[in-house]
């Protein structure tokens, strides 16, 4: 008991350092991945062998082990014939860079167990059950490093369907009751399961791992933290910050611990000084679904990175390869277009700070219900958005209003304005009116994605 009792202490004082964190020293850590507003998402392990298929059923991704009710045997021999020889980590990280990305974020372990690295701690990983014999994550590393990208793990935190410790739901929870993500085929007695000996002998080994192999971790990626406890989440966050101060941790580590907010696949109504950061896919799946065809297109995955970063946040896109190891060639093609229109336009995002007006950005209208969840819909305000960065304000403009812009609410005086599609910056007839702003603009578009205006204020 004594022994516990100070380990209690030790998590304890290691936290309070952590929260009595000067305001500069949080800025310090979290500098880079304000700056960054962009990144890339990458679901891969076992299940992408599959293809999103199993018995004549097509609409699995990285929960196949639940989803299909595979027991661990069964999983184990398709871990087996996982072997990748198509991956390549500079193609990859190279694939990033050319879209205008900052940094990558790979699922070292998902909810299946598998672990996509060298975990002496665990033999279920990739260098121990395929015959591959290569560790991602080493690779992934490397190739970032090489480009300047920031390389951050992703680890599956309260699920873990390999372990026979892992309870999930809540009682009384109607969407996610006690077992429900949970492996009940191999281990159907939850209350049998101690998540604490789970967190001592596979977690904690892990993200040592991970955080002591690869050099320098931008980011711990934590997914569903379920069970864990306040002290638990606070004894993990000391591990990491003895480990790696700098390393950037998100919410999930759970209990209200960790340096910023993760809302997946929605984009927030509006605008918000925390730091935070969307996740969404490219398609309608995270992990590779051959079947999946609803791919978003560029003009639209542009739309959600712009209005995130005029609303203070960062986006995540995630690409979700095939078990030989090839990113779809449609998430190529967009990632690409979407490079191409950061060369041009990337200053007014990298960086930015968010919108100084806000109306453009809507609201909810109660008088409106969405047919599927019965709450009131979200209506967009205005055609634009707009992000600032010193003296200059950059308006987003995807439906091009004609040969007169109109803004109003600007506070400061408009000295000068230009396209960043024009790479001379002629500048344009500018007419102001107190707080009212009019730009003349060409008669068309200079971009059919999005023409970005910047308009300079005076000193």
């Amino acid at each position: 008991m004594k022994k516990s009792r100070l380990s209690l202490v030790a998590v304890l004082a290691l936290l309070g350092a952590a929260q009595a964190e000067t305001p500069e020293q949080v800025a310090a850590r979290m500098q880079w991945f304000n700056q960054a507003k962009f990144g890339m998402f990458i679901h891969w392990g076992v299940y992408a062998q599959a293809g999103g298929e199993w018995k004549g059923t097509t609409n699995h991704a990285e929960w196949l082990q639940l989803t299909a009710k595979i027991p661990i045997a069964e999983y184990t021999e398709l871990a087996k014939q996982f072997n990748p020889t198509k991956f390549n980590a500079d193609e990859w990280a190279q694939l990033a860079s050319d879209a205008g990305m900052k940094y990558m974020v790979l699922t070292s372990k998902h909810h299946d167990g598998f672990a996509m690295f060298d975990s002496p701690s665990n033999p279920y990983n990739i260098l121990k059950v395929t015959p591959f014999g290569r560790d991602p994550v080493k690779e992934l590393a490397a190739a970032c490093a090489k480009r300047g990208l920031k390389f951050c793990v992703y680890y599956s935190l309260g699920r873990d369907w390999h372990d026979p410790d892992v309870p999930t739901g809540s009682p009384g929870n109607t969407h996610f009751p006690p077992g429900s993500r949970s492996n009940l085929v191999d281990y159907p007695d939850e209350s049998k399961k101690d998540f604490a000996k789970y967190f001592e002998r596979k977690v904690k080994p892990q993200v040592r791992e991970l955080l002591t192999q690869y050099g320098p971790i931008g980011i711990m990626w934590f997914d569903t933290p379920e069970k864990i406890t306040p002290t638990q989440s606070a004894e993990l966050l000391a591990l990491i910050r003895g480990l790696q101060p700098d390393c950037i941790v998100n919410a999930r580590i759970g209990n209200k611990l960790g340096d910023y907010g993760t809302p997946e696949q929605e984009i927030p109504s509006g605008k918000s000084t925390q730091a935070w950061e969307t996740c969404m896919t490219l398609n309608g799946h995270w992990g590779y679904n051959s079947h999946d065809a609803n791919w978003k297109s560029t003009a639209t995955l542009l739309r959600n990175l712009i209005d995130i970063v005029s609303k203070g946040g960062n986006y995540l896109l995630n690409v979700g390869p095939t078990g030989a190891g090839v990113i779809p060639p449609e998430s190529v093609e967009r990632l690409r277009e979407i490079g191409a229109w950061l060369k041009i336009n990337g200053e007014s995002l990298y960086g930015a700070g968010m919108t100084p007006f806000g109306p453009e950005l809507g609201k909810f209208d109660a008088t409106k219900k969405n047919k599927k969840t019965g709450k009131p819909e979200f209506v967009p305000g205005k055609e634009w958005r707009c992000t600032t960065k010193g003296n200059k304000l950059f308006f987003f403009l995807f439906k091009w209003p004609g040969e007169k812009f109109v803004v109003a609410g600007l506070k400061g005086k408009a000295a000068k304005a230009y396209l960043l599609a024009d790479s001379a910056r002629r500048p344009l007839v500018l007419a102001q009116d107190g707080a009212q702003l009019t730009v003349t603009l060409p008669a068309a578009a200079p971009d059919p994605l999005a023409s970005v205006l910047c308009v300079e204020l005076a000193p």
